[in-house]
């Protein structure tokens, strides 16, 4: 699993940014900046021995991931939550759950929704969202 980004210069800094967390950094340089996206995403997700990879694309383009989706379904999850400015049991609730673990078991990764799952609890935390899901053909070299 992979989230797209991109990469461009604004004064003497390279901004890095992830739309789908509205997540940015930023680096002296691209290469410092996409360096900088690996350490905020394994930050984020907080496992130890988590690793993300960067992946460089045309242009600005990038993508960062990992093999291992669960974390990333994990913060995509809080982070979308958060920024909605719901607490896990305003969350559950929107899902028709009594219990705020209802949504938190997804966001703690002790449950990996399927696609249909993912895209219910997406809704409710961030309802205007649409969510495309694409194929990568990006086989550019890991940064």
């Amino acid at each position: 699993m992979r989230f797209p980004g991109r990469t461009y210069r604004e004064d003497r800094v390279w901004l890095a940014e992830i739309p789908i967390l509205e997540a940015m950094t930023q680096g002296r340089t691209r290469k410092e900046a996409l360096e900088m996206v690996k350490d905020m995403i394994e930050t984020m997700v907080g496992d130890e021995g988590f690793r993300a990879d960067v992946f460089s694309g045309k242009g600005g383009d990038f993508e960062v991931g990992s093999d291992d989706p669960k974390p990333l379904v994990r913060i995509l999850l809080q982070r979308k939550r958060e920024l909605s400015g719901l607490s896990l049991a305003q969350a559950a609730k929107r899902l028709g759950a009594s219990s705020k673990n209802a949504y938190a078991r997804y966001e703690r990764g002790t449950s990996v929704p399927t696609v249909a799952k993912f895209l219910e609890l997406l809704r409710a935390v961030s309802p205007d969202a649409d969510i495309v899901i694409q194929d990568s053909r990006r086989t550019a070299s890991k940064s």
